[in-house]
């Protein structure tokens, strides 16, 4: 796991400034404590940090071909790389390292741009053919790790890691995104390709960027989720399901350096821990992170799993109470990003850099079989749909959304005005409304009338409707599936993971994540992922040998913190003095009495804005940093 860098000069070869590559590399030190290393020519600058995994002694990078007219500066893992070194050798090339990365050089001059189909990994890299004067950049198909570039109006192109390595460059335009509020406000964070910044973009998860000077850059998709053009029967998924989650798992446990897992006492990190139990014979390393609250902690069930497999677990709980680590997070991600779980998940991070180097992490699961509650309702929602034609269901459930109270503080039985709110859309804006961390209606009134018409009828929807156009299937499950893949799995919760484990020298690997398995398990019916209103059932059923009930069928709980207490107590001088700050009333964003109203409810407990009040207390400290 590493930190790439580099720049690309567009019109002409007028050399790089190597000072500054060195300056703005070493401000994602922190991706790769153990090494640097740079290239230069006249064209191009080559920067890279990194975190030794795999051949410690012989994978320094920039890396090179024979003749050394390729380099690379790579940030990822390559799985199966032993496997392309041998069909590689048996095609004449000579290797100099045992290192993944040098497989990407070889499969570059065997394969050019098609070498992307051969990998099985994590990866951002960047590759340099000084005999076609070419830029190659690509990110694996899931949008593991991260890759951002710009334009500087001086023709210089500039890439890197982490956003704030752009930001500290001097020619880079940091002017913001106009619909920043809009997307962010709904989702929570900014979605790919977009940034908070107009002229700095993401290279979206599955796509390349081959670049020539005097080019544009243009990235080019090569992957995406397959159609599912046929369909697996549930004697299939019983007899293979397991072994291809087990041999993703596999793969990945190999390393040079000390190797562990996240234990959250889910199904997901539960059934990641018991497979590397089998297939080691040392004790896993697993750790957990908990809270003083109930409410909020699960260290009960990893505890249960790591007794069951005498794993060496280390825990460490957290009060409830405890708000000091809430700056950390406006400094480890670059733009606003509103997932309250980002913070426990620095701190479970933090916890297993002190055992080891890599850790194993069940993020996917409810991505690929269904778990989330929110496909349950999308589902009943689409029934109702199908039932009522639009013309009738359009006025009668928007008139009873508009009208119906917004009940957070009631049972959730009777918070109805979502639904009531969905089941008037259309399936792709129903969705939105489901998933936005603020909802349209709540975003209208906290926006000023200048935003509002400046939007010109802009909605964060329009993302997930560019998205529904090229989604592979019209399965209704599959459907919102493929959304959630393309928004909310890159731009949430890998970019959560990325920032918080490399913020602490840490590489996180993700066995349900692996694309082969995602391309097998995406033929799942949906009835049996959800049936009987049970999420990831067959995904439990084949855990059943491995995993108690207590662990598999209880309630999910999420990795969430206690934010609606802590606004009415600790954090409540905090929310005054950044939510309702000069920057934050005089952005033009917003009507400053709505913000004022939501406090003040919030506060009195007229009202619970936790969420909302979370995510403005993210983008004021953004704005904050912007002046």
């Amino acid at each position: 796991m590493c930190g790439i860098a580099g720049m690309m000069n567009m019109q002409r070869p007028a050399g790089i400034d190597t000072r500054l590559l060195q300056h703005i590399n070493r401000i994602q030190h922190h991706r790769g404590p153990d090494d640097e290393g740079y290239y230069c020519d006249q064209w191009v600058g080559l920067a890279h940090r990194r975190l030794s995994i795999i051949d410690l002694s012989g994978g320094h990078q920039p890396l090179f071909n024979e003749d050394q007219t390729i380099a690379i500066v790579f940030n990822g893992e390559i799985y199966n790389f032993k496997t392309l070194a041998h069909e590689l050798k048996s095609l004449g090339h000579e290797f100099r390292t045992l290192s993944d990365t040098e497989v990407i050089v070889h499969a570059w001059e065997e394969w050019g741009e098609a070498c992307l189909s051969r990998f099985r990994g994590m990866f951002a890299f960047a590759l340099w053919d000084s005999r076609k004067r070419a830029l190659f950049l690509a990110r694996d198909r899931l949008g593991k790790k991260p890759l951002f570039y710009t334009m500087t109006q001086k023709g210089q192109f500039i890439f890197a890691s982490e956003l704030k390595v752009l930001t500290v460059h001097p020619d880079v335009d940091l002017a913001l995104r106009h619909e920043l509020a809009e997307d962010y406000l709904m989702y929570g964070y900014i979605p790919d390709p977009h940034t908070a910044y107009r002229n700095i973009f993401k290279l979206p998860a599955g796509h390349a960027l081959t670049l020539h000077p005097g080019q544009v850059p243009v990235p080019v998709q090569y992957w995406d989720l397959p159609e599912t053009t046929t369909t697996l029967t549930w004697p299939q998924i019983q007899e293979s399901l397991l072994e291809k989650i087990k041999e993703a798992v596999s793969i990945r446990m190999v390393a040079d350096v000390p190797l562990g897992a996240f234990l959250s006492g889910g199904v997901d990190s539960s059934a990641i821990v018991a497979l590397m139990s089998q297939l080691n014979t040392d004790p896993v390393n697993t750790c957990a992170i908990g809270f003083d609250q109930a409410k909020f902690d699960e260290t009960q069930y990893a505890r249960l799993i790591a007794q069951q497999y005498q794993t060496q677990h280390e825990e460490q709980q957290v009060s409830a109470d405890d708000v000091s680590l809430v700056e950390i997070l406006a400094q480890l991600y670059d733009e606003p990003f509103a997932d309250d779980s980002a913070l426990p998940t620095y701190l479970v991070c933090k916890l297993a850099r002190q055992n080891v180097t890599v850790a194993l992490s069940g993020d996917g699961g409810d991505e690929i079989f269904a778990g989330y509650r929110r496909y349950r309702f999308h589902l009943a929602e689409q029934k109702v749909r199908g039932l009522l034609p639009s013309p009738i269901r359009q006025p009668v459930f928007g008139l009873l959304g508009q009208i119906y109270p917004k009940a957070d503080w009631a049972p959730r039985a009777f918070r109805a005005k979502t639904t009531l709110q969905s089941l008037a859309l259309d399936s792709v804006d129903a969705y939105a409304n489901t998933i936005s961390k603020i909802r349209y209606q709540d975003r209208q009134s906290l926006f000023s009338a200048a935003y509002r018409h400046s939007l010109s009828g802009y909605t964060g929807a329009e993302i997930l409707r560019q998205h529904a156009l090229n989604t592979p299937t019209d399965d209704p499950l599959k459907f919102i599936q493929y959304l959630d893949f393309k928004t909310w799995l890159p731009g949430d919760i890998l970019t959560k993971v990325d920032r918080a484990s490399m913020a602490n020298s840490l590489e996180v690997r993700a066995p349900l994540l692996d694309h082969a398995l995602i391309e097998w398990a995406f033929q799942i019916e949906s009835q049996d992922n959800i049936r009987r209103q049970t999420g990831k059932y067959c995904f439990k059923k084949v855990l059943e040998p491995l995993l108690p009930q207590a662990i598999l069928y209880r309630p999910k709980m999420g990795f969430s913190l206690p934010l609606s207490h802590w606004f009415r107590h600790q954090l409540q001088p905090l929310l005054h003095e950044q939510v309702l700050s000069p920057v934050m009333m005089d952005s033009g964003y917003f009507e400053p009495r709505q913000l004022q109203k939501l406090v003040t409810e919030h506060a009195s407990g007229r009202g619970d804005h936790g969420a909302a009040l979370w995510s403005l207390l993210m983008f004021a400290q953004f704005l904050s940093r912007q002046a």
